[in-house]
């Protein structure tokens, strides 16, 4: 669960004063536990309201109110994003912290929605649509949703770890010459499928072509199935050197947080008749959907 931490406004806070140096040392070491528990998701200190804006809506009228503010308690003065296991949690990480003021001091814990507390009127539509929003804050451009028929991958396969991936590149040097020997190839796209993936992050990576169902399987080369259902697809926009840093991104920061359930299906990279290896189009990369 995801949880907002907000610290609440003070006489001080407002009026301006400045943390000492020692509060400063010890929030930034509270952080670093923070970050170094893998819980913080953001966090930033706010300045008091009386450089801040209120916008009063009334029907279609809207009324700009300037700070300060007068309901001190009712302020922040800063926040934090978390994401924990149970509001249990979240508690034990505030009794631990420094008061973050120079005075007495609250700080409130609340719990983000998520999709499924939305239940029904959150349709799969909205879903992909929030998910879509969450890409792009992301840097990764406005992702398509797509339902693909079942393929039939064909290629050159090997094993890697996250340390060695590095290495794909090679694989597929070795692998384009042999496309052209491949007979009955479905179309002119080519794929790099993700697939077999292991507790310790190690996967294996097949260069590969569609093939017809009915034709046979060359010899050396080996084939994934990839069933018919509907993805997530990315068009990656830079040079295909920087492909595994959007591929972490998507992995490490989207999936996580997009409210949609990735199947338990291979993944995979689809170059289309527009790439080309010196420039930036032609590279996408699709996530399956439960």
């Amino acid at each position: 669960m995801k949880v907002m931490v907000l610290v609440k406004a003070s006489k001080d806070s407002e009026a301006g004063v400045m943390p000492t140096e020692q509060l400063l040392t010890e929030m930034g070491n509270y952080n670093e536990e923070l970050v170094k528990a893998g819980i913080m998701l953001a966090g930033e200190g706010l300045h008091p309201s009386s450089k801040g804006a209120r916008v009063q809506f009334s029907g279609t009228k809207r009324t700009v109110i300037d700070g300060p503010f007068a309901e001190t308690k009712e302020l922040l003065a800063g926040f934090w994003m978390w994401k924990v296991n149970s509001l249990d949690e979240a508690i034990e990480w505030v009794k631990r912290c420094p008061n973050p003021m120079l005075e007495d001091s609250e700080i409130e814990i609340r719990q983000v929605f998520d999709a499924a507390d939305f239940g029904e009127e959150f349709t799969p539509a909205l879903r992909e649509q929030e998910a879509s929003l969450r890409a792009q804050t992301l840097g990764l451009g406005e992702p398509r949703f797509e339902d693909a028929p079942a393929l039939r991958i064909v290629g050159t396969n090997a094993t890697y770890s996250m340390e060695t991936r590095s290495q794909i590149p090679a694989q597929w040097s070795a692998f384009i010459p042999e496309i052209g020997r491949i007979a009955g190839r479905v179309g002119k796209n080519a794929y790099g499928v993700c697939w077999n993936t292991s507790e310790d992050c190690g996967f294996d990576y097949l260069c590969g072509v569609e093939l017809g169902d009915s034709d046979a399987l060359p010899d050396g080369l080996v084939e994934v199935r990839l069933p018919a259902q509907r993805y997530a697809v990315f068009s990656h926009q830079g040079y295909v050197s920087t492909l595994p840093q959007t591929i972490d991104t998507i992995w490490s920061k989207w999936v996580p947080d997009c409210g949609l359930k990735i199947a338990n299906s291979p993944c995979f990279e689809r170059y289309t008749e527009e790439f080309d290896p010196e420039g930036k189009a032609g590279m996408e990369l699709w996530v399956p959907l439960a």
